[in-house]
C-alpha cells in the first residue's frame, strides 16, 4: 500500500511516499480501507520530534492521527464490526498511521461514522471531538450556566469545542480575528475578543474554565480570568506529574515534566484556581457519543480544505502555518 512515513525526526522535513506492506491485524483488530485522512498540528510536532521523549516512534513510520473509511477485514475477537462497517477513528498512541491507505486498528478505539458526514466531514472529527469532549465533558464537567472561555476559536478544536460548550448550556468566550469573528459567533461564541486590539484578560473575568491552548505568556493571562475554584485545563502544556504519571514514565522524565509545571501550578494555587494538562487519548466510546451530535446537526464539522493523497506534505505545511479555520483533511480514495 502507499503511505506518507516519516525518515528522520526533525523539523519540516517532508514525508515520503512509500511502498509498504498493508498491516496485519490482531485478534482485536479491525482493518480499514482509509478514505479520508484527518491533519493536525500534533503530526507536525510528532515529525518534528517533539514528543519523542514519551511516545517513541522508530522511524521509519507512518503518519497520521485521524480517519475515516471502511472495514474490511475483523480479528477473530471483534465483536462491536464487520466488513462493510463505515467507520472513523483516531487511533491510539503506538499504533498511529492515517496518511496511508490502509490502517488496523484495536475496535475500542472505533466507532461507527455518523450517516450524515461525507468521509472527509467524518475524519475531520475524532482527534479535535475527543479532545473537546475529554476537556470540557471529562474533566471539566462543565455545567450549563457555567462560562467557558476557548482560546483560538477558529481553530481545529476551537470550532468543535465552541459548540459543544454550546450543546452544554455554556456562556462560552472565545479568541479571533476580526475575519474569523462571525464564523465563530455563528458556532455559538457569546463573545467573541478580537486578539489583535483586545487583550482578553482586560474583557473577560469571572470564569469558570479555560481550555488554553496557546503559549506561555497565554496560559499566565489565563489565571486571571478565573473565577476562584476555575479550572485551567491547557492542551499545548507544560505536561504536569499527574500526566507522567498516567503514562507511567521513568522518574527522570517524571521529574522533568513536574519540573516544566512547577511555576504555572504554584501560581494556580496561589490564584485558588486548579491548572491541569491534558493530552487527548484514544476512545471509541467517547466517540460513539459524538456520534449522535453530529447526525442530529447539534454539531457540524468545519473544513477550511480538502487536499489530495498526494499532497499531505503541503496539507500538513498548511496546518502548521496556523492559516487553518476549523480543519484540513486528505481525500485518500
Amino acid at each position: 500500500m502507499k503511505a506518507f512515513v516519516v525518515d528522520k525526526y526533525g523539523k519540516k522535513n517532508a514525508l515520503r511516499l512509500v511502498e509498504v506492506p498493508t498491516p496485519d491485524i490482531k485478534d482485536d483488530d479491525v482493518l480499514v480501507e482509509i478514505h479520508a485522512a484527518g491533519v493536525n498540528l500534533l503530526d507536525a510536532k510528532i515529525r518534528d520530534g517533539e514528543f519523542k521523549s514519551f511516545l517513541r516512534y522508530r522511524p521509519p513510520f507512518v503518519l497520521g492521527h485521524d480517519v475515516a473509511g471502511i472495514v474490511i477485514r475483523v480479528g477473530s475477537k471483534v465483536r462491536r464490526f464487520k466488513p462493510g462497517d463505515e467507520v472513523y477513528a483516531r487511533p491510539r498512541d503506538g499504533q498511529i498511521g492515517t496518511f496511508a491507505e490502509f490502517i488496523a486498528m484495536n475496535e475500542a478505539d472505533v466507532a461507527l461514522k455518523p450517516k450524515n458526514l461525507s468521509m472527509e466531514e467524518a475524519a475531520s472529527i475524532p482527534l479535535v471531538g475527543l479532545t473537546a469532549w475529554q476537556v470540557l465533558v471529562e474533566k471539566a464537567r462543565l455545567r450549563r450556566g457555567q462560562k467557558v472561555f476557548i482560546q483560538a476559536g477558529s481553530g481545529g478544536v476551537g470550532t468543535f469545542a465552541i459548540q459543544l460548550a454550546r450543546h452544554l448550556g455554556a456562556t462560552v468566550a472565545t479568541t479571533a480575528s476580526a475575519a474569523s469573528t462571525d464564523m465563530v459567533e455563528s458556532l455559538g461564541a457569546d463573545i467573541a475578543v478580537d486578539y489583535r486590539k483586545e487583550d482578553f484578560e482586560k474583557v473577560l473575568s469571572n470564569y469558570d474554565v479555560v481550555v488554553n491552548s496557546q503559549d506561555a505568556a497565554t496560559l499566565e493571562k489565563s489565571l486571571r480570568v478565573l473565577k476562584p475554584g476555575g479550572q485551567l485545563i491547557s492542551i499545548s502544556g507544560p505536561p504536569d506529574p499527574a500526566f507522567a504519571k498516567k503514562l507511567g514514565l521513568n522518574i527522570v522524565l517524571r521529574l522533568a515534566m513536574h519540573a516544566l509545571s512547577r511555576g504555572i501550578r504554584k501560581r494556580a494555587r496561589h490564584a485558588g484556581v486548579n491548572y491541569s494538562f491534558l493530552f487527548m487519548w484514544a476512545d471509541g466510546d467517547q466517540l460513539g457519543k459524538i456520534t449522535p451530535l453530529l447526525e442530529s446537526g447539534t454539531i457540524h464539522p468545519v473544513i477550511d480544505r480538502i487536499f489530495p493523497f498526494e499532497q499531505t506534505n503541503e496539507a500538513l505545511a498548511f496546518v502548521q502555518a496556523g492559516r487553518a479555520k476549523g480543519k484540513v483533511v486528505v481525500k485518500v480514495k
